[in-house]
C-alpha cells in the first residue's frame, strides 16, 4: 500500500527527537476506512465547523420548486423548466464574471450597464456599419474586458474604491448607451445575424434533435470521470491522500442520474438551448481556471489576504486588473444574451435589477462577499433560484414586488449564512 493510501503515519515530536515516534492520523483517509459511518462523522464536521458548500442553496432550492409545485401542478412541467433553463444564461453569465470580482473581496457595480452598451454596440455595428456579425460580436466582448481593465486599473493603480469606480461606470456606460440609442431608444437587429440567431429562444442545440441533450450528458459524464481520475493519479504520484475510486464512482454516477434525468425533462419540452449550452460550457471552462491553474490560486490568494499574496510574489495589480477584465468581458457575452433573447438593443438592456439580480445569484449560489471563498457553478445554482422565483411567481400571477421582497430575503440569509460559517470556520481554527 503507497504512503498516500495508509490512514496514518509516526514522527517523533517536535520538542524532543528522542522521544518515542508518535501516530499522527490523516483524517481524509481515516474517513475512507470508516465506510459509510467515516463519511457521516465528516459530513457533520464540516458542518459544525462551518464549510457548508452548496448545501443550503440547494436544500432552499428544494423547498422553492416544492412549493411553487404544490401551488401550480405547471411549475415543474417540462416547458416550464426548458423556459428556465434558458432564460437564466444571460443574468447568470453576468453573474460568471461577478464570482471573479467576488473572490476579491470587492464589487463591480457597472456589469449591468457594460451589458446593455454591449448589446447596443453590437446593434450599431450590424446595422448601423454593415460589419460581420461575428466580426462584431469579437469587437463587442473586446470592449466590455477592455472596460473592465480600465475599472480595474483605477483601483489596482490609482486606488480609488471598487465601488465608487464601478458605480461611476454604471452611471457613465448607461448615458453612453443612451446616447447611441438616440431618440428612437432601441434598434431592431436582424434575427438571422449570426450570435443572435445561435443565442435565440427557437435555436436549440443539435437542432432540438433527441440526441443531442443525451449527447450532452453523456459528455459531462466522461469528463467528470477522466477530471476524477486524472486528479486521483496525480495526487497518488505525489504521495498526498487522494480519493478512491468507488467514490468517485459513486459521485459520477450521481452526476450521470442528475444529468441525463434533466436531457430526460428538457426533451420532452424542446429540447436543450444553445444559451444552456453556451453557459454550461463558459461555467466548466471557467471553474477549471480557477481550480486547476496557477491564475485562479492567484486570485484565492489575494482575496484570502493581500499581504500574504504580495509576500508570496504574486502581481496583485496585475491580478486585480485582469480580474475586473473579466467581469467586463463576460459582461458583454450577456449583453449579447439579451440581445438574442429579444432580437434588439433597447433602453431595458442591462437595466432594471439586473446588476442586482446578478450579484444576488452569486451570492445566494456560495460565493463569499468577502473574498477567498467561492466557485463559479454558484452563478448556475444561485440563478436557478432566482429564476425559479420569477418563474413561480408569474405562473400565479403575483406582482414584481413580490418577486423582489423574496428574492431579497433569500439574498440576505444567503450573506447571514456565509457570516455564520465564516464566524464558524475561525472558531474552528480554519478561517
Amino acid at each position: 500500500m503507497t504512503k498516500a493510501a495508509t490512514a496514518q503515519d509516526t514522527v517523533a515530536p517536535a520538542d524532543d527527537p528522542t522521544a518515542a515516534p508518535v501516530t499522527v492520523v490523516d483524517p481524509r483517509l481515516l474517513v475512507r476506512e470508516e465506510g459509510l459511518k467515516g463519511y457521516w462523522t465528516e459530513f457533520l464536521r464540516k458542518v459544525k465547523g462551518g464549510e457548508l458548500g452548496s448545501i443550503p442553496v440547494v436544500l432552499g432550492l428544494i423547498i422553492i420548486w416544492t412549493i411553487f409545485q404544490v401551488k401550480n401542478d405547471r411549475f415543474l412541467s417540462a416547458e416550464n423548466l426548458s423556459n428556465i433553463s434558458y432564460f437564466l444564461s444571460a443574468t447568470g453569465m453576468l453573474a460568471i464574471g461577478l464570482v471573479f470580482v467576488l473572490l476579491l473581496g470587492e464589487i463591480d457595480l457597472s456589469v449591468g450597464s457594460v451589458s446593455g452598451l454591449a448589446s447596443t454596440l453590437f446593434a450599431v455595428f450590424v446595422v448601423d456599419h454593415s460589419m460581420n456579425p461575428w466580426f462584431s460580436l469579437f469587437l463587442t466582448v473586446l470592449t466590455g474586458a477592455a472596460i473592465g481593465a480600465l475599472h480595474g486599473w483605477f483601483f489596482a493603480k490609482i486606488g480609488v474604491p471598487a465601488f465608487v469606480v464601478t458605480l461611476a461606470g454604471f452611471l457613465g456606460w448607461n448615458g453612453l448607451m443612451l446616447w447611441l440609442l438616440g431618440s428612437s431608444g432601441s434598434i431592431n437587429i436582424p434575427a438571422d445575424s449570426g450570435p443572435v440567431k445561435l443565442l435565440g429562444q427557437s435555436s436549440f442545440f443539435m437542432d432540438q434533435q433527441i440526441i443531442g441533450a443525451y449527447l450532452l450528458a453523456g459528455l459531462a459524464v466522461v469528463l467528470s470521470l477522466v477530471g476524477n481520475l486524472g486528479e486521483q493519479r496525480r495526487r497518488k504520484e505525489a504521495g498526498v491522500p487522494f480519493r478512491p475510486t468507488a467514490e468517485i464512482l459513486v459521485r459520477v454516477g450521481l452526476l450521470a442520474v442528475a444529468a441525463f434525468v434533466a436531457a430526460a425533462v428538457l426533451n420532452n419540452s424542446n429540447g436543450v438551448s444553445n444559451s444552456l449550452v453556451i453557459f454550461l460550457a463558459a461555467l466548466v471552462i471557467v471553474d477549471f481556471v480557477l481550480r486547476r491553474t496557477t491564475y485562479g490560486r492567484k486570485i484565492f490568494a489575494v482575496g484570502g489576504g493581500i499581504e500574504a499574496a504580495r509576500r508570496a510574489g504574486i502581481n496583485v495589480p496585475m491580478i486585480r486588473i485582469s480580474v475586473f477584465a473579466i467581469s467586463g468581458g463576460f459582461a458583454a457575452v450577456g449583453g449579447m444574451f439579451f440581445a438574442g433573447q429579444t432580437a434588439s438593443a433597447t433602453l431595458n438592456a442591462g437595466g432594471g435589477n439586473t446588476l442586482m439580480l446578478a450579484i444576488a445569484a452569486a451570492v445566494i449560489g456560495g460565493t463569499s462577499l468577502f473574498g477567498g471563498r467561492g466557485s463559479v457553478w454558484s452563478a448556475l445554482l444561485g440563478m436557478l433560484v432566482i429564476q425559479s422565483i420569477q418563474t413561480g411567481l408569474d405562473l400565479l400571477n403575483m406582482n414584481t414586488s413580490i418577486q423582489y421582497m423574496i428574492t431579497g430575503g433569500v439574498l440576505l440569509g444567503a450573506v447571514v449564512i456565509d457570516s455564520v460559517s465564516r464566524r464558524s470556520q475561525k472558531a474552528s481554527g480554519r478561517g
